[in-house]
């Protein structure tokens, strides 16, 4: 019994925390589906008024009540006083009915009214194609160069003899905690002298210099692997670069898919970055500075700035789900099983 009581509750906190975490996306999902006028008027559902097409013309739907104690969906044809007249929208063919009271008293009918031309306006009004282009193209090179940089960088800090190596990795490790904005006046002096402002090249190359985290995880995996299997390749006349290829590369999907989401990750969000070495060629602009610009011109429409945001999120979240397994693999510190 003790046990069931202590499942239950634990169940109970994950479930509401997952209800907390999901909340924002669950608002996001239902608002992008709405119209202005239910975003302003507060429905929780893409909602609105129900109608019935009769003799080509539109009718509301009114929940109508009955002598019989129930409730009745009709359309509200002719309207009067003291009395109007419905039709039945279940049996047409009765023709029209006659019911005694104030049709101003009924309530509407609500249906589901989700508003899926939110995505295509949001899609149109700001070049999504474009912007979704040049996002990718950013990513894609950092992704390849943090990768080569980082990796090799880690095997030598994991495989190699280097005469004060801890102290090297403490100060590379340290390099985490040092904020952006303490290097960006340099950086962007350096960036500009070398002609590179408006272009991808300051968002692009810095990656292939490595970073203190992805070293940091790249290196704690490589030393989970044996060295036996380097000793093995070196007798059988491998060299150190062979040996990263084909020795150390081949067990280190996981780690190595988990650094490329978290550079994806990273460069689709980024903003900062863009904000400053791109702000004079909008060609050029990833989706996070697209979508700013997106949200001063539809500032006032909630509804297409979720629609946007969502389909921004489209791609991470897909490839997430794709590459979980190795992901979840691959941020382990100790390696995955053998």
């Amino acid at each position: 019994m003790r046990r069931l009581i202590v499942v239950g509750l634990v169940t109970l906190f994950a479930t509401m925390s997952l209800a907390i975490y999901l909340g924002p996306f669950a608002y996001m999902s239902l608002t992008s589906l709405k119209t202005l006028d239910q975003v302003q008027n507060g429905r929780i559902l893409p909602s609105s008024e129900a109608t019935y097409t009769y003799e080509g013309k539109e009718y509301d739907l009114l929940n109508v009540p009955l002598e019989d104690g129930s409730t009745a969906e009709w359309a509200l044809i002719n309207k009067g006083r003291e009395s109007s007249e419905f039709i039945d929208p279940a049996n047409p063919e009765a023709g029209l009915i006659t019911w005694e009271g104030r049709w101003r008293t009924l309530e509407p009918t609500w249906g589901t009214d989700f508003q899926w031309e939110n995505y295509v306006e949001a899609w149109t009004a700001i070049e999504f194609p474009k912007l979704f282009f040049n996002t990718f193209a950013i990513a894609a090179f950092g992704v390849v160069g943090t990768v080569i940089s980082c990796s090799l960088v880690a095997y030598g800090f994991a495989r190699f003899p280097i005469p004060g190596k801890n102290i090297i990795f403490l100060v590379l490790i340290g390099t985490i905690v040092l904020p952006r904005q303490v290097t960006l006046i340099p950086t962007y002096f350096i960036f500009n002298r070398l002609g590179w402002v408006n272009t991808w090249l300051p968002l692009i190359v810095p990656h292939f210099f490595a970073n203190a985290y992805n070293v940091f995880l790249l290196r704690q995996y490589f030393l989970s692997i044996p060295k036996e299997l380097d000793e093995a390749a070196m007798i059988d006349g491998a060299g150190p670069f062979q040996i990263l290829l084909r020795v150390i590369i081949p067990q280190s999907w996981p780690v190595l898919i988990a650094v490329a989401l978290f550079h994806t990750v990273y460069a689709w969000n980024d903003y900062f970055e863009p904000l400053i070495y791109l702000r004079g060629n909008a060609d050029l602009w990833p989706i996070s500075i697209g979508l700013q610009e997106f949200n001063f011109i539809y500032g006032t429409q909630p509804h297409l700035l979720q629609a946007a945001s969502l389909m921004a999120l489209a791609l991470p979240v897909l490839l997430f789900f794709l590459a979980q397994r190795f992901f979840m693999q691959g941020v382990k510190i100790t390696g995955v099983e053998k």
